[in-house]
């Protein structure tokens, strides 16, 4: 069954991909992603104006 992965074979795929990643990649990401929840917030609170 070559070609089929397996739950155990995809953890090791994430596993692989997330030390890649390596930790400024890691801090990226969640810079951005809070930032995506704040702007939101902020234009809902009328502290940021949207033209």
């Amino acid at each position: 069954m070559a070609g089929q992965t397996t739950p155990s074979t995809q953890g090791n795929k994430l596993v692989h991909w997330l030390k890649k990643l390596g930790f400024w990649g890691f801090i990226f990401f969640l810079l951005k992603g809070l930032l995506w929840l704040l702007l939101p917030w902020l234009a809902a609170q009328g502290l940021l104006q949207l033209a």
